[in-house]
C-alpha cells in the first residue's frame, strides 16, 4: 500500500486544480479522490490511495518548483496554527534536497506536531481530547470544524491502520530509509496549509480563539542522567557495533548511523526520535526470535496486531503465554525501558514525543545520552562473535556496568522510597527551628504527653521484630534511634519492582499517600513555627496567639517521634510488600483497612495543623488515638504470625 499502490495510476493535475492563485487550497479536488464502500459507506482505503497517488505526485512536483522564499510567502502563515511553523519550513527544505533518512525524520516531526495542533482544535468544542490520533480524526468535533470529507482525507494518510498509516509505521520502526514516497510528505504539507485555512474561517465565524495546551516539561533530569557522557571514541565504537549487531536489520543501519551523527551535532530531539523507532525495531527482532514468532517481525498490516513496545515489554503475550524477552534482557534492562517509556511518573519519552506533547526546542541532552548509551550496550550485548573483543573495550565497561546495575527511578515503589527520605529530612528540620526565650519554662518541662511516649515505646518494641537481621539498633530513646541514616539503610533494601501484582501496587498507593500527607504536615509545621517565631520576636502576637504558639512547640516534640515511627513502619511494610500476595482476601482487606486508618490520621493532621486551624491540643489527642490503633494492629499481626508458626 505504501510503496506501490499510489503509483499504479498515472495522471497529471494542473496546479490550479488543487491550489488557487492566492495560495488557497482547493479541497474539492482533494476530497473527490476519497472513495467509499458501497455497502457501509466507510472509506475504501485501497481505492482512495490508488486515486490520490497521482494527485500527490502533482503536488510534489509543484512544490519542487518553488523557492524557499516563494513557499514562505505563500504558505508560512497557514502553519502558525500548529505552533511549529519552523518544522514545516524545515520539511520543505528537505523536500528540495532529500537525503537517506531525512524524509522519515521530518514526517515523524510533522505527524507529531500535527496531532498536537489538532488536539488543540478539538478542545474548541470538545472535552478530554482523545489520546490516539485515529480516534481524534474520527471525532465529530473535528468533523464539525473541518468537515467529514477533510477528516477522511487525513485518515487515508495518517489516521487509520487500514490506510497508509504513515505515522505508526514510522514511529514504530517498520519503515526503512527512503521507503516512504516523498510525494506523501509534500501532500501532508499542503494538507496542513489547507487545515490552517479552514480553521481560520471557523474561528472568524465563531469569533473564538485557538488556545494551545502547554507542553509537558521533563523533570528530574539529574536522576535520568544515569550513564557517563558519550565520548567521541564511544560514538565511533558504536558505529562498528551497528554493522555487527544482530538486532540491527541491514536495511535499518542508515537510521542508526544518522542517530549517532545527530547526537554529535547536538540535535538531541531528532536523535531521540529516530533512536526510539530503531530501538523498537531492534527489540522487535529480539522479541520475535526468543518467542519463536518470526512472522511478527515485519507485521504492519491491518489484519494483525502491531508488535510494539507495549507488547514487547509486557509480562505475557497476547495469547497469555509468558513473554521471554524480559527473561532474556534481565531486570535491569527492563526497569530502564519501563522507566523511560512506560511508568506514568517517568518521562514516557516515546508517548510524549510521538503525540507532540514535548516542545522540540531545547530537548534535554540527559535523556538523549541515557537512551543512546543504553542502546549502545544492547548493540554490544548482541554483537557478532567476530568482535567479541569489542564487548570488553575499556570505553564500554562503564556503560555496561551502569546498564547491569540500573534500578528503577520511576516505579511507584522507587518513588515511595524517595518520598520517605524526603519526609525524614523535613521532620529533622523541626529540631533546628528557632526557640523563643524561656520557652522551656513556659511550656512545662519534658513531662508532656507521657501517655503518648509509653505507647510509642510499645510500638517501637513491636516494630523491631520486623527489622532486617543485618540492621542492629543500639540502646537509646525512640527519637534518637530512628535516624536518617537508619532510614536510608532501610530504603536501600532491594524490593522487586518488575511486573508487580495488583495488590502490591494498591498497597504502594496507600503508603505513598501516607508519606505525601506526612510531608504536607511537616511543611505546615515548619512554616507555622517560623512565622510565629518572627511575630513573637517582633511582639506582634496577641495573648491567645502566644499561647497557641507555645502549644504548637509542645505538640511537635511528640508528633515528630510519632512521624518517625510511622515512616519506619511504612518502610518496613514496603521492604516486605510482596508478602501481601500470600494473604487471603479477608486478611488483605483488613490489612488495607489498617493502613488506611494511618492515612486518615495523616489527612486529619493536615487539616488540624493548617494555618487556618492551628489545633495543637486536638493534634495530640488525635495522635494518641492513632497510636492505640497502630499498637492494636501490630499486636494482632504478631499474634497471627505466632499462630501460623
Amino acid at each position: 500500500m505504501v510503496c506501490e499502490l499510489g503509483f499504479e495510476r498515472k495522471a497529471n493535475y494542473a496546479v490550479h486544480t488543487f491550489v488557487t492563485g492566492n495560495a488557497q487550497i482547493y479541497w474539492k479536488t482533494i476530497v473527490e479522490h476519497v472513495h467509499y464502500s458501497e455497502t457501509d459507506h466507510s472509506v475504501d482505503y485501497v481505492k482512495s490511495v490508488r486515486s490520490l497517488g497521482p494527485l500527490c505526485e502533482s503536488v510534489h512536483l509543484h512544490l519542487q518548483t518553488l523557492t524557499m522564499e516563494q513557499f514562505e510567502e505563500q504558505f508560512v502563515m497557514w502553519f502558525q496554527w500548529t505552533r511549529s511553523s519552523e518544522i514545516f519550513l524545515e520539511m520543505f527544505g528537505i523536500l528540495k534536497c532529500p537525503h537517506s533518512t531525512a524524509i522519515e525524520l521530518s514526517l515523524m516531526k510533522l505527524t507529531s506536531c500535527l496531532e498536537r495542533a489538532l488536539g488543540d482544535v478539538f478542545l474548541l468544542i470538545g472535552k478530554d481530547c482523545p489520546f490516539l490520533l485515529r480516534d481524534l480524526l474520527a471525532s465529530w468535533e473535528l468533523s464539525t470544524i473541518f468537515g467529514q470529507s477533510v477528516m477522511d482525507v487525513l485518515r487515508v494518510f495518517i489516521g487509520s491502520p487500514d490506510g497508509l498509516n504513515l505515522r505508526n509505521i514510522l514511529w514504530h520502526g517498520f519503515a526503512s530509509p527512503q521507503e516512504i514516497p516523498v510525494k506523501y510528505s509534500s501532500m501532508l504539507l499542503l494538507l496542513t496549509v489547507g487545515l490552517g485555512q479552514l480553521l481560520k474561517n471557523y474561528l472568524l465565524q465563531t469569533q473564538s480563539d485557538l488556545i494551545h495546551r502547554p507542553y509537558v516539561s521533563l523533570t528530574n533530569l539529574k536522576e535520568m542522567h544515569v550513564f557517563p557522557d558519550l565520548s567521541h571514541e564511544l560514538l565511533s565504537l558504536a558505529e562498528e557495533l551497528v554493522v555487527k549487531s544482530s538486532i540491527v536489520l541491514k536495511t535499518m543501519r542508515p537510521f542508526w548511523i544518522t542517530v549517532l551523527t545527530l547526537f554529535r551535532q547536538h540535535r538531541y530531539v531528532d536523535c531521540v526520535m529516530l533512536l526510539l523507532s530503531q530501538l523498537e525495531s531492534g527489540l522487535r527482532l529480539l522479541f520475535t526470535t526468543v518467542n519463536n514468532c518470526p512472522s511478527r517481525l515485519i507485521t504492519a498490516e491491518t489484519s494483525f496486531l502491531y508488535t510494539t513496545f507495549d507488547e514487547m515489554l509486557a509480562k505475557q503475550l497476547s495469547n497469555e503465554e509468558i513473554n521471554k524477552l524480559p527473561l532474556v534482557l534481565g531486570e535491569s534492562a527492563m526497569e530502564f525501558l519501563w522507566d523511560f517509556l512506560n511508568h506514568q511518573e517517568g518521562p514516557r519519552i516515546r508517548d510524549h514525543l510521538s503525540h507532540g506533547e514535548i516542545s522540540l526546542n531545547n530537548f534535554p541532552k540527559e535523556i538523549a545520552n541515557s537512551l543512546l548509551a543504553f542502546s549502545v550496550t544492547l548493540l554490544s550485548r548482541y554483537s557478532k562473535d567476530e568482535i567479541a573483543a569489542v564487548k570488553e573495550h575499556a570505553f564500554l565497561r562503564p556503560l555496561v556496568s551502569c546498564a547491569n546495575n540500573y534500578c528503577s527511578q520511576c516505579h511507584p515503589i522507587a518513588l515511595l522510597k524517595k518520598q520517605i527520605l524526603q519526609c525524614v529530612k523535613s521532620i529533622n528540620l523541626w529540631s533546628e527551628l528557632p526557640v523563643v526565650p524561656n520557652e522551656q519554662e513556659m511550656t512545662g518541662s519534658e513531662d508532656f504527653a507521657t501517655a503518648h511516649i509509653v505507647v510509642i515505646a510499645d510500638i517501637f518494641s513491636l516494630v523491631q521484630v520486623y527489622l532486617p537481621q543485618d540492621i542492629k539498633l543500639p540502646g537509646g530513646s525512640t527519637n534518637s534511634l530512628i535516624t536518617e541514616m537508619l532510614m536510608v539503610e532501610l530504603c536501600r533494601k532491594p524490593v522487586r519492582m518488575l511486573f508487580c501484582p495488583r495488590s502490591v501496587l494498591e498497597v504502594t498507593v496507600v503508603l505513598r499517600q501516607i508519606s505525601v500527607q506526612c510531608h504536607q504536615v511537616s511543611c505546615q509545621v515548619i512554616s507555622s513555627c517560623e512565622t510565629r517565631y518572627n511575630q513573637w520576636v517582633n511582639k506582634s502576637l496577641r495573648s491567645r496567639q502566644r499561647h497557641n504558639y507555645l502549644r504548637l512547640r509542645r505538640s511537635i516534640k511528640c508528633v515528630s517521634r510519632v512521624f518517625k515511627l510511622i515512616l519506619m513502619l511504612i518502610t518496613l511494610e514496603l521492604i516486605s510488600i510482596h508478602a501481601v500476595c500470600d494473604k487471603n482476601p479477608t486478611e488483605y482487606q483488613q490489612y488495607l483497612k489498617s493502613l488506611k486508618l494511618i492515612l486518615q490520621y495523616m489527612e486529619n493532621l493536615v487539616t488540624y495543623t493548617s494555618p487556618e486551624k492551628n489545633k495543637w491540643d486536638e493534634t495530640l489527642d488525635l495522635t494518641y488515638k492513632a497510636l492505640i490503633k497502630i499498637r492494636t494492629f501490630l499486636e494482632k499481626h504478631q499474634m497471627l504470625m505466632q499462630l501460623a508458626r
